[in-house]
């Protein structure tokens, strides 16, 4: 396949700020799409007439479509010309908006889901390719900045926006909102987005479609015991038990098959980078970090502390903000020279310094001004991971193995946060109920404290006119009740701790470093 020449997809004026401004919108839409849903399923359920179990095959199939497509976004681009490649997965995914908030049952829609997620798997990575190679290489930097700041305020902006919409409208519009932007996304793609000239394609018989399959059901495999384990109790069930199975024997086959195939979908090989390695098992730890971090504090606050999601969302914002702003400094640190290592070395530091100091201001009343500054800390250290890995990833790289490297790296996020969910909502119940069973056998009720407590309670209940074996009851609840806050706390409190610890042994990881030869710029980064 002939490599294209980047030089020959420069733009200049109006057509790179149009092309600029194309990409980061799409990205945005596949992005916001992932988050927004979240604070839209309890008015799904009652409309649709949904179990929560069912509700939550909405996020599901969309994360399990994203990942299959991301991998094999390179390949697609390739087989159809990129600009051909990207206008259809805006279409698609606008379509599939459309069809979404016109879903009238909770399967119509996950199916619907399912299919906005192959649409927008393409435009994440798409997105970053186009702005790349639109930009010459000694303004790559400030073109990774736009980007970036794209990048990292979209999932934040996903909750606020899905509750104004839920609140003020109803939860259709949060489809609906797509389909304007997709629309317009689609003609400035047609009319201003060029492919780069590949070589020859691929006929029918000879594209890897064992390798499809096998992809398929071991990533979509995976993904589905990632997000069901916990609430279908891991291995006790036998669904969970059949698709772990199907998901390894799909993987060592996927890998048997791209490395004996002749056209692989996925090029393998390029694993043999020792950098690629290392930054993608820094960028399975980061997505870890980042989609776990972000899925406790919402849960925290609106569980524990009784916000609403709105508010859950808006608090998020302000440490956004601070890694955007900090994008553009950090390009130019890498342009400068100052190695990867380093950065990411401080960025998981930081990162420590502020799982310590959450699990230091947890109580059952923590107020939003103790959330601010450790968000804040946050900021700064994704801002100093988040690009720094991906290039480090590259850095040995040379030509179209950029583009297949990136590829993993997206992938391995993606999954690294998966994985963060999956776990840490297992160990918070299981956190929950050991914390709950200690703080019970403390409880004495032959003790004076315990007692007094029970009696206020009990008379403050009768005051309001309950009978005193009603208020007896009422007051065991209240008991209960408190018991069962703390231990939801302390069960936070843990995994804070546990999260620090985890980015304090990555710290050494970056001894084993190659310094590249070929500097890259971290514009070819965040796919």
């Amino acid at each position: 396949m002939a490599t294209p020449q980047a030089d020959d997809l420069v733009e200049y004026g109006y057509r790179r700020v149009i092309i600029t401004i194309t990409a980061v919108m799409c990205a945005l839409l596949e992005i916001v799409d992932t988050t927004i849903v979240n604070v839209a399923l309890t008015n799904m359920r009652g409309s649709l007439g949904a179990t929560l179990t069912d509700v939550a095959w909405v996020i599901t199939a969309y994360a399990i479509a994203n990942v299959i497509v991301i991998p094999m976004t390179s390949w697609l681009s390739q087989q159809f010309g990129r600009r051909n490649y990207f206008a259809v997965s805006i279409i698609i995914f606008t379509a599939a908006s459309f069809l979404c908030g016109n879903a009238s049952n909770i399967w119509e829609l996950v199916a619907f889901r399912f299919v906005q997620g192959l649409g927008g798997g393409a435009l994440l990575v798409t997105a970053q390719t186009i702005i790349t190679e639109s930009y010459p290489v000694a303004k790559r930097g400030m073109a990774q900045a736009i980007y970036g700041m794209g990048v990292i305020v979209g999932p934040t902006l996903g909750p606020p926006l899905g509750g104004y919409l839920v609140e003020h409208f109803s939860w259709p519009y949060i489809f609906y909102i797509n389909i304007p932007l997709g629309i317009i996304a689609t003609l400035l793609t047609l009319a201003f987005v060029r492919s780069p000239k590949y070589g020859e394609k691929l006929k029918a018989n000879q594209v890897d479609w064992l390798g499809i399959i096998f992809l398929a059901s071991f990533i979509g495999s995976l993904q589905f015991v990632l997000e069901h384990g916990q609430q279908d109790d891991w291995f006790n069930n036998n669904l969970i038990v059949t698709l772990s199975i199907v998901s390894v024997f799909g993987l060592l086959a996927f890998i048997w098959r791209e490395l004996t195939y002749k056209h692989p979908i996925v090029n393998l090989t390029v694993l043999k980078d020792g950098n690629l390695r290392i930054g993608i098992l820094m960028g399975f730890i980061l997505g870890f970090g980042l989609y776990g971090s972000t899925l406790v504090i919402p849960i925290y606050t609106q569980s524990v502390l009784g916000w609403t999601a709105t508010d859950a969302g808006l608090l998020l914002i302000p440490g956004s903000i601070t890694t955007a702003i900090m994008m553009p400094f950090v390009g130019k640190m890498i342009q400068k020279g100052i190695p990867q290592g380093y950065m990411v070395g401080a960025g998981f530091l930081v990162f420590f310094l502020f799982t310590f100091w959450m699990h230091n201001i947890m109580t059952p009343d923590t107020g939003v001004e103790h959330f601010y500054w450790p968000l804040i800390l946050r900021g700064i250290g994704l801002g100093l991971l988040f690009v720094p890995i991906t290039t480090l990833s590259l850095s040995t790289l040379k030509g179209r193995e950029i583009g297949e490297g990136a590829a993993f790296t997206g992938m391995f996020r993606q999954l690294g946060g998966s994985f963060g969910i999956a776990i840490i909502t297992t160990f918070i119940t299981r956190f929950s109920q050991e914390h709950r069973a200690n703080l019970v056998s403390h409880l004495d009720g032959s003790r004076f404290e315990v007692q007094q407590r029970i009696q206020q309670l009990q008379q403050g209940f009768m005051s309001k006119g309950f009978t005193s074996n009603e208020a007896l009851q009422k007051a065991h609840q209240v008991i209960d009740f408190s018991v069962m806050k703390q231990s939801t706390v302390l069960s936070y409190m843990d995994i804070f701790m546990y999260l620090g610890i985890m980015f304090l042994c990555c710290i050494p990881i970056i001894f084993l470093i190659k310094r590249g030869k070929n500097k890259i710029n971290p514009a070819d980064a965040m796919h």
